[in-house]
């Protein structure tokens, strides 16, 4: 299958500019690593200053090479980049990789990376960098680093595209478990994005899993459709995303020129396409090792065996905490476990299996494992065992494994009850046939979750949103495409056009029109007023709850006139029940996100909420509230009732829809408190602000 970065990827042939024989050089890395890597093509060393290197012929010049190659590699320093690159596109070279930083001291304006950027550009080459280091295209034997690397055995079933150069080589050098079949450094990304990556590495059959050290998307529409594409192929994503903090995303902004996106706008689109988030390199690698290795896992939880009663009852804690599910065994697993045990062991998951020890020991742990792993309730199993001493691994523990595994057809794992230290061949061998050997017991349950996750993500039926009313769109894009903000009123009745259910309300610039307006709407009411430009109306005591009868609006009516002004809105009151909240927020590169979360004054105090990419169905909107922090609140505390989570659902994905259709003309949205109730939800306060779409 071709691809249209084969050039770049793929070449039939390489041209070294700037080859040399000093010794740890750019120049005699790029060069050494295409033998090392077993390079098939055609290799051209340009140095005018040599006559052979490393067994190539060299050249004086692109010029004089006897054909035009795929892909240059420029070995040279910035102050010769960019006459180097002229010449590379006056000989109509295709691709490039570009290592080195492009900036000089003293630089003219616009700056070196700039003019390199707009040459590319104008050309059409296919560049891989600039600062970055460098692709291992492990499977066709291109390798283009201008640094050392290990040995890479190919086909592997790991692909990895980072924005950091070090975070690939630092997972690719230092772990032989992980094989990579293609690792990018993508760099500055002049030309080739990591999107375009991610769908190459989508189309090789041996991709597993892909892991995607990410500081932002520069092409946004083309890294969902590439998210979208590992969906269908049921490949599952790994992502270190970094920029998470405010102070992390300016260092991406220094280090790589990119504009770090808002981090909770990748959360919301992660979750749309099952992308699996780890915190830090070692559950990032880890990940990868698990799905590549164990991946897929079958309906169930985690059972694990271990030869300690204090790291099983750790086990216990640690599993809680990174909620991760552990199989309740049946009764008759139970049962068969308390025939193979010594008499003061319990028989349940986690299992101590190991007590009296004895000539039987081994057999009687391989038992145990294989009865815990045939229990219907279990996906995967984790033998919890501490390393030999030197780092090294027992044998047996391999040898039960593999048994157990070859009667259950189950995943499991060997974990060091801590990080592993030394090394043992055995680690990697075992790794690799199918039984992964990891390190700590924390990034293996991360490593869990992640797979648990992206089994049930698949297990969703295609997200169904319904869609908005075009008279409706339109009227409501005319009227908020001028920066608008609107009042409260009007922002209520944006959404009862979408289908959110609001209270009833009616605008009032007298004592006796709110009178009128409160047998309108029916007692009890609230008084709020309506005073232009005033955003936060409880902050000013311009909001009165609960008003239940003509004397007491007239009484509320007259203190807030005479401190707000004539403009008032009476509003019919909900139902008692849990304030919940819904918004809307701009992101630069996605546009709309929607907000689900807590209401009230706990909007503002616990940021308890979820972000989503609209629209979505009401299924999707139900995985965002289960996943908040007071969600319990919902299901009735204290004596009082549940409430209808299905309407709030619903109400939220007819907000969603609403995001979608208007989210080129709204800066943000703010509904709060949406009331849900024992038979509904009902949105009280509203503020809905346009954007004039001629400011992009």
């Amino acid at each position: 299958m071709t691809h249209r970065l084969d050039p770049l990827l793929r070449p039939r042939s390489v041209a070294v500019l700037g080859a040399s024989a000093r010794t740890d050089s750019l120049g005699e890395w790029a060069l050494m690593n295409l033998g090392l890597g077993g390079y098939p093509g055609r290799i051209y060393p340009v140095n005018p200053n040599y006559d052979e290197l490393q067994g190539h012929s060299c050249y004086a010049s692109l010029a004089d090479l006897p054909e035009t190659p795929d892909l240059v590699i420029f070995a040279v320093g910035d102050q010769r980049i960019e006459g180097s690159l002229d010449e590379a596109i006056a000989a109509g070279v295709p691709a490039a990789v570009l290592q080195s930083t492009l900036y000089l001291d003293d630089d003219a304006d616009p700056p070196l990376r700039e003019r390199v950027r707009e040459k590319i550009r104008a050309s059409g080459m296919l560049v891989c960098g600039a600062n970055g280091m460098g692709f291992y295209n492990v499977r066709d034997h291109v390798w283009t680093c201008g640094f050392d690397s290990t040995s890479h055995e190919a086909p592997g079933n790991v692909a990895l595209i980072s924005h950091s150069g070090s975070g690939m080589s630092g997972i690719i050098d230092c772990d032989e478990r992980v094989r990579i079949n293609v690792a990018v450094s993508t760099g500055n990304e002049l030309s080739v994005t990591m999107d375009e990556y991610l769908d190459f590495v989508l189309d090789l059959p041996e991709t597993r899993v892909v892991g995607l050290f990410i500081e932002t998307a520069r092409n946004p529409e083309g890294f969902a459709a590439a998210l979208s594409k590992a969906v269908r192929r049921s490949i599952p994503i790994v992502a270190l995303k970094v920029g998470r903090t405010e102070k992390s995303a300016a260092l991406a902004v220094s280090h790589s020129g990119a504009m770090a996106g808002d981090d909770a706008t990748y959360d919301a689109l992660f979750d749309r396409y099952g992308v699996q988030r780890a915190r830090d390199q070692d559950e990032f690698t880890t990940m990868l090792i698990m799905f590549a290795e164990m991946y897929p896992v079958a309906a169930g939880g985690l059972v694990t065996l271990h030869d300690s009663g204090g790291e099983r009852q750790l086990l216990v804690d640690l599993a809680d905490a990174a909620n991760v599910p552990l199989t309740e065994l049946s009764n008759e697993t139970s049962a068969a476990l308390l025939e193979v045990l010594d008499p003061e062991l319990p028989a349940v998951n986690p299992l101590d299996a190991w007590s009296r020890g004895g000539p039987n020991a081994t057999e009687n742990i391989t038992r145990c494992l294989t009865l815990l792993m045939q229990d219907p309730g279990t996906a995967v199993a984790g033998v919890i065992h501490d390393r030999a001493p030197a780092g090294k691994i027992y044998p047996s523990y391999l040898a039960y494994m593999q048994r157990a595994q070859t009667d259950t057809g189950k995943p499991v794992a060997l974990v060091a009850a801590r990080q592993g230290t030394g090394h043992d061949e055995a680690a990697v061998t075992s790794t690799h046939a199918g039984l992964p050997v990891l390190d700590g017991v924390s990034q293996f349950l991360v490593g869990v979750r992640a797979l648990f996750a992206y089994r049930d993500f698949q297990l969703c039926e295609p997200a169904a949103p319904g869609e908005a009313d075009q008279q409706v769109v339109g009227r409501w894009q005319g009227r908020l495409a001028t920066d608008t903000t609107l009042s409260e009123s009007e922002s209520l009745a944006v959404l009862t056009d979408f289908g959110v259910e609001t209270t009833a309300c009616q605008l009032a610039n007298s004592e006796d029109a709110a009178v009128a307006a409160a047998v309108r709407v029916a007692y009890p009411v609230a008084l709020k007023t309506a005073k232009h430009g005033l955003l936060h109306k409880s902050d000013e005591g311009g909001v009165v709850l609960g008003i239940q009868n003509e004397e007491q609006l007239r009484h509320a009516y007259a203190n807030m006139s005479r401190r707000l002004g004539g403009d008032v809105l009476v509003s019919s009151m909900a139902p008692a029940g849990v304030e919940m909240f819904l918004g809307i927020k701009r992101d630069p590169q996605y546009g709309p996100v929607v907000l689900i979360g807590s209401g009230g004054v706990l909007a503002e105090t616990i940021a308890d909420v979820q972000f989503a990419l609209p629209p979505f169905d009401v299924a999707h909107a139900r995985r965002c509230v289960d996943r908040l922090k007071l969600r319990p609140l919902l299901d009735g505390v204290r004596g009082k009732p549940a409430v209808d989570i299905d309407a709030f659902c619903a109400a939220a994905a007819r907000f969603s829809e609403m995001a979608a259709a208007l989210g080129e003309v709204l800066a943000e949205v703010d509904v709060n408190p949406v009331i849900v109730h024992e038979n509904g939800a009902i949105a009280v306060d509203a503020l809905v602000a346009g954007r004039n779409r001629s400011s992009r």
